[in-house]
């Protein structure tokens, strides 16, 4: 295979799964939103399976490729968030928090499916079961570290929504208000913080257990639920 071949072979595994997940993550908050009383994101058709809809040019697209490039140790991108008005969902504080979490739970849902779609390959030929084979493993990763890192309790992460709506009004309001400093702050601590702490000597890398530990467990338990384990 040559240099040409691998990496279209490479991006053919890699480029699906990802579509896939970012796509039924985005429609998950849209659709709940709608279905809890707020039609904004239907009114602005991002409720769709249409990955165009969902893709942001410089968070899906040219972020990710860039940090391929460099070699960075972890991949890091984003797509357009889901317009959603909490105000006019049913039950703003509640509602907010289905809204939220809607989206890391259909990434699980697909990682769990993927998994189980795993054991099918026996019935197809070994190409087409190799390359198929390469999608739903990668699509197992991909869902599970979208799920973990949308979880961080950060705004505008849908961890931190989810946060706001469970935390007591004071503390509520104060981490809502770390919402326009939210990219920054992620940015920081997985990109300058271990820059910094290489320099000095020390090491502050904090992806590995904020984000990996989870993964790996994760990763783990739907191996055992869905007999891979």
């Amino acid at each position: 295979m040559s240099g040409l071949e691998s990496a279209l072979y490479t991006a053919s595994i890699w480029v699906i799964p990802v579509l896939l997940a970012i796509t039924l993550h985005e429609a998950a908050h849209g659709y709940v939103a709608l279905k809890l009383g707020d039609d904004t994101a239907l009114s602005a058709g991002r409720v769709t399976f249409n990955p165009l809809k969902h893709i942001d040019r410089f968070g899906t697209i040219l972020l990710p490729a860039l940090l391929l490039l460099v070699k960075s140790p972890f991949l890091f991108g984003y797509a357009k968030p889901v317009p959603v008005n909490f105000s006019r969902l049913n039950n703003p504080r509640r509602d907010m928090i289905w809204v939220a979490a809607a989206g890391p739970a259909t990434n699980l849902i697909l990682a769990t499916v993927s998994a189980l779609l795993l054991h099918l390959m026996v019935l197809l030929p070994p190409p087409a079961a190799g390359w198929i084979g390469e999608n739903l493993r990668n699509s197992v990763l991909i869902n599970v570290v979208l799920a973990v890192f949308n979880m961080l309790p950060l705004p505008p992460l849908d961890g931190g929504r989810v946060a706001v709506g469970l935390l007591p009004d004071i503390l509520a309001f104060r981490l809502a208000r770390l919402e326009r400093w939210g990219l920054f702050i992620i940015i920081g601590a997985f990109f300058i913080l271990p820059y910094v702490g290489g320099r000095l000597g020390f090491d502050l890398e904090i992806f590995h257990w904020l984000i990996g530990a989870p993964v790996n467990y994760l990763i783990r338990v739907i191996a055992t639920l869905t007999g891979h384990g």
